[in-house]
């Protein structure tokens, strides 16, 4: 059974995406052996500058840098990422698992984003939107993407 990380900064604080999550790690564990870190967040000031903000982000990659894995494949939540649809997600976690890759970890960034060290560690970097979304509301998104790409895989059904 292949096993899916995911790497978040910080921690979910409301009781809605807790419960969210909650069902979908329910569910995702017929598919895979899923595990959640969470590495510490840094605040950021009201008004930061660039150069602060730069540095919140160095300080967070550097957390996420030291919870992956050296022969795991890492894909990065990123805007500027790749932006397939749900079935190209589906191929591309099969192809993977099929191709030897035991262990997937997903990286999801706080809310200034992935410093670029992490974006340079990811085998690829993926993208659910141009949109811009809470970075706690993303796990769920991506939880969702990954249980609907297991069905896939499997042919059985998922509602539309």
């Amino acid at each position: 059974m292949v096993k899916i990380t995911c790497v978040c900064v910080g921690k979910v604080k409301e009781n809605y995406l807790t419960d969210a999550i909650k069902e979908y790690v329910k569910r995702l564990s017929r598919y895979c052996k899923l595990e959640i870190v969470e590495v510490p967040d840094e605040k950021t000031p009201e008004g930061a500058s660039p150069t602060e903000e730069s540095a919140i982000k160095s300080r967070e990659g550097e957390r996420i840098l030291k919870s992956l894995r050296e022969d795991a494949y890492v894909i990065a939540l990123a805007v500027e990422g790749h932006m397939p649809d749900s079935i190209e997600l589906s191929r591309t976690l099969e192809k993977l698992t099929v191709g030897g890759s035991s262990h997937i970890i997903f990286v999801i960034g706080g809310s200034l984003g992935l410093s670029p060290a992490v974006i340079q560690r990811a085998n690829e970097s993926l993208s659910f939107s141009r949109m811009t979304f809470p970075h706690q509301l993303m796990r769920v998104i991506l939880l969702e993407q990954l249980y609907r790409s297991f069905r896939i895989i499997r042919h059985e059904p998922y509602h539309k």
